[in-house]
């Protein structure tokens, strides 16, 4: 059942509350969502005791200029689990964050400059001290890329919630 945009927006409260309480901190370099999550986690009163900073980096180069490997976009393609996953780590490094998060992939259509997307494909990542972990969603046809945003939001926190 899809949720509606207030019941992800309370489910990222709760999320951000669970991580001032276990004093976590938390960093994201977003693609498709370009700074959705990072934004959720910042509507909370009291979020800056938690979130360090965070990327958009919509751009190969851009994911490249802030520590993803280009051998691993190259090798897996920049829609990938591989991906996801240095994304998550290279923003948790710059930040010094407990956990990072790397978000990746491809809403509505078939991104012109990298011809193996594949549309409503997702792919995120957590980077912590329980180590890393990868996930693949595919998105049901969603009315924008807001909602787009919003659907792959509720995932990340519904895996962040078991992970922490």
């Amino acid at each position: 059942m899809e949720k509606t945009e207030n019941e992800i927006r309370n489910q990222y409260e709760k999320l951000t509350k669970k991580l001032i309480e276990k004093k976590l901190t938390v960093t994201t370099m977003e693609s498709c969502t370009s700074g959705q999550i990072a934004s959720l986690f910042t509507d909370t009163e009291g979020a800056s005791a938690i979130i360090k900073g965070a990327f958009v980096t919509y751009s190969n180069e851009g994911k490249i200029m802030q520590g993803v490997p280009a051998e691993t976009i190259e090798k897996f393609g920049v829609y990938s689990g591989e991906t996801a996953a240095e994304m998550a780590k290279a923003c948790r490094k710059a930040y010094y964050a407990d956990i990072g998060i790397g978000v990746t992939g491809t809403f509505g259509n078939v991104d012109p400059n990298n011809p193996d997307s594949i549309p409503g494909k997702v792919y995120f990542a957590f980077e912590g001290n329980f180590g890393t972990r990868i996930f693949e969603k595919d998105l049901c046809c969603q009315k924008s890329r807001f909602a787009y945003k919003m659907a792959i939001a509720a995932e990340i926190a519904g895996e962040l919630e078991k992970t922490i």
